[in-house]
C-alpha cells in the first residue's frame, strides 16, 4: 500500500483540491446542495471516463519513457501534465471555438460560460476534424508496433505473426491508414468527407514528422557519441508523446459533452483522470511492469488500434464512450492476464524485454 502511495500521493491531494473546487464551484452557480452535489457526480463521472479512455495512453507512454532521458522523463512528468491538463482540457476547446465561430478566446470563454448549449455546439461540430485527424494518427501508433520486423513476442500469435511477415514492405502502415480514411471519407458529404480527408492526411503527417524528428535527433546523438561525447537527448520522444497525449484527449474532450456543456466542469472532471493517467505511467515505468507482464504492451496497442478505428468511423457513426472504454479495458485485461499465466508457465522469461515502440 506504501508503494502505491508513492506514485498516486500528489494525485489523490490534486484530486481532493479539483473536488473541493468543484464542490465551491456548485455551490456559487446553483445555490442549493443538490446542485453542488450533482457537479460533484458529474466531476466523478467524468474523471472515471478520462482515466477508463486513457489507461492504455499509460502503458503506451510508460513505453516510450522507459527508453528516454532521465531529464526528459521527469520534464515529461511535470511539463508535460501541464499541456495535457491546461492545454487540452481548457485551452484546446476554447480554440476550437474560437476558430469556428471566429472569435476571441475570451469571447469563447464568455461564451462557455454564458451560453453552454452554443459553445458545445461549435465544439461537436468539430468533431469531424477532431476524428480525422486523431483516428489516422493513434491507428499509425498501433499499426507501427506490430509492422516491426525486429519484434518477436507475440500475443495474438497467428495474427500478429501474420501482420509481421509484411512488416518489410516500405510503408504499409500509412496505406491501410489511407486506405481506411479514404473509406470512411466515401460515406460522408462532400464537404464533410474533404474535412475528413484533410484532418485524416495532417494525422498521418504529424506522425511521420514526429518521428522523423526523433530520428534526426538520435542519428545526431549517434555521431557525438562516436566522437567521444555523453550527450542524450529525449526531445523527438517527448514531442511524440504530446502529440500522443493529444490525440488521446480529443475523444474524452468531445465525448465529455454528453454528460455536461460546462467548460468549468469538464476541465475539473478531465484533469483529475489525466493526472491518474500521468501517475499510472509512473508506476509502470518505475515499477517495470512492462518487464514483469510481457503480453501488456500488446494489449494496449491493440486497444489504441481498435481507438483509432473507432474515432475514424465516429465521424459517421456514433459510438457511446462507455463502449471505447470497455472494449479498451477488455483488451488491456486480456494481455494482463494472458502475462500473468505466461509468467506461471516460464517464470525465466518474466524480466524479458522486448523493442520499444518509438
Amino acid at each position: 500500500m506504501q508503494t502505491l502511495l508513492r506514485y498516486y500521493t500528489f494525485s489523490l491531494f490534486f484530486t481532493a483540491a479539483c473536488f473541493a473546487g468543484a464542490a465551491w464551484y456548485g455551490w456559487v452557480s446553483t445555490g442549493t446542495v443538490w446542485g453542488m452535489l450533482s457537479i460533484l457526480w458529474i466531476v466523478f463521472v467524468l474523471s472515471i471516463l478520462e482515466v477508463s479512455l486513457s489507461f492504455d495512453n499509460a502503458v503506451v507512454n510508460a513505453t516510450v519513457l522507459r527508453e528516454m532521458d532521465p531529464v526528459w522523463q521527469q520534464r515529461f512528468l511535470t511539463i508535460g501534465i501541464l499541456i495535457a491538463v491546461f492545454g487540452m482540457r481548457i485551452v484546446f476547446p476554447i480554440a476550437i471555438v474560437s476558430i469556428a465561430a471566429q472569435i476571441g478566446p475570451w469571447q469563447a470563454i464568455e461564451l462557455s460560460l454564458g451560453n453552454p448549449e452554443e459553445y458545445e455546439r461549435i465544439v461537436s461540430s468539430a468533431h469531424i476534424g477532431i476524428a480525422g485527424f486523431g483516428g489516422a494518427f493513434l491507428a499509425m501508433v498501433g499499426l507501427t508496433f506490430f509492422f516491426d520486423e525486429d519484434k518477436n513476442v507475440h500475443w495474438i500469435a497467428a495474427l500478429e505473426r501474420s501482420i509481421n511477415k509484411f512488416s518489410t514492405v516500405p510503408a504499409v502502415e500509412i496505406g491501410l491508414v489511407l486506405s481506411l480514411v479514404y473509406g470512411v471519407s466515401t460515406l460522408l458529404t462532400p464537404d464533410d468527407a474533404l474535412t475528413f480527408l484533410t484532418a485524416g492526411i495532417l494525422g498521418l503527417v504529424t506522425f511521420i514528422g514526429v518521428h522523423a524528428l526523433g530520428a534526426i535527433i538520435e542519428q545526431r546523438e549517434a555521431r557525438k557519441k562516436a566522437a567521444g561525447e555523453v550527450v542524450r537527448s529525449g526531445l523527438g520522444g517527448f514531442l511524440y508523446l504530446e502529440v500522443l497525449d493529444a490525440s488521446f484527449s480529443f475523444d474524452g474532450v468531445i465525448g465529455a459533452f454528453a454528460l455536461s456543456n460546462n467548460m468549468i466542469v469538464i476541465a475539473i472532471g478531465l484533469s483529475v483522470g489525466a493526472m491518474f493517467v500521468r501517475s499510472m505511467t509512473i508506476h509502470l515505468v518505475r515499477a517495470g511492469t512492462l518487464s514483469q507482464f510481457r503480453y501488456l504492451e500488446h494489449g494496449a496497442f491493440w486497444a489504441i488500434i481498435v481507438l483509432g478505428v473507432i474515432m475514424l468511423i465516429s465521424a459517421k457513426y456514433h459510438i457511446p464512450e462507455t463502449f471505447t472504454g470497455l472494449i479498451g479495458a477488455v483488451l488491456i485485461g486480456l494481455s494482463l492476464w494472458w502475462s500473468i499465466r505466461h509468467n506461471r508457465k516460464n517464470p525465466e522469461t518474466i524480466a524479458l524485454d522486448e523493442q520499444p515502440a518509438s
